[in-house]
């Protein structure tokens, strides 16, 4: 008789740990997700100027290096 329990037991176990791992492994799969979308905000962070400015001039300022003129 407990050779009866002692099986039923050992599938309900391993349907717990299968779970168990299923859970595991998709919060493992979120937190790489979250750290890389965190490193390219850091990498786009660190390649912005230090004054935060992003004009690069427009083709068309009287300043630019235009051939011929």
């Amino acid at each position: 008789m407990t050779g009866d329990r002692d099986r039923g037991g050992g599938q309900a176990g391993a349907r717990l740990k299968d779970s168990r791992q299923d859970r595991l492994k998709l919060a493992l799969r979120e937190n790489l997700k979250r750290r890389k979308s965190q490193a390219r905000g850091r990498e786009d962070v660190a390649s912005e100027p230090a004054d935060g400015s992003l004009d690069h001039g427009s083709p068309d300022d009287a300043g630019g290096n235009e051939p011929g003129r």
